[in-house]
């Protein structure tokens, strides 16, 4: 009988995920090092976002924005930003899957974002890798900047994968 901890555990279509985190970050490694010692149903790679490795695994990335944001990349190429890759994150390991499940609801993905966010602009305000004034910025692919001196931002992100509407 499969327990709700383990739902889908043994059918996951992921079967290993690559955790690109800033290495020069303090929470990140922190959390980095969390990770490889918790239980895994999915087995986590951690690599260091935007090192050599890093590039030569995954050449199509915008490795830039991989050391702004966590990037989790699966085994079949699927890649999860922000929230998103936590909660995928979460759901690999044995005892934060319920968890997950819960994250991944409409409410509880706000939640999740929400830690995202909080957790950027404590990254900002370490200082660290920094953008200009010596602050982190936190850029998200749906256009939205946050930078800990000016707030948050929108740039539409461009066009050029002709996903944009044409008048």
């Amino acid at each position: 009988m499969t327990t709700p901890q383990d739902r889908g555990a043994t059918r996951a279509p992921v079967r290993g995920l690559t955790v690109l985190y800033d290495a020069e970050c303090g929470l990140c490694t922190h959390l980095r090092n969390w990770l490889v010692r918790q239980p895994q149903l999915v087995p986590l790679e951690l690599l260091p976002a935007g090192s050599d490795r890093a590039r030569a695994r995954f050449p199509g990335l915008d490795h830039r924005a991989t050391l702004d944001e966590v990037t989790v990349v699966g085994d079949l190429g699927q890649v999860y930003r922000g929230a998103r890759a936590w909660i995928v994150v979460l759901w690999a390991l044995r005892e934060h899957r319920p968890l997950a499940h819960r994250l991944s609801t409409p409410a509880g993905a706000r939640l999740a974002r929400g830690a995202v966010l909080a957790a950027a602009k404590w990254r900002g305000s370490q200082g660290g890798r920094s953008q200009g004034g010596g602050h982190q910025t936190y850029r998200r692919s749906d256009g939205w900047t946050y930078h800990p001196s000016r707030g948050w931002s929108y740039s539409p992100p461009p066009c050029s994968d002709g996903s944009c509407a044409t008048g």
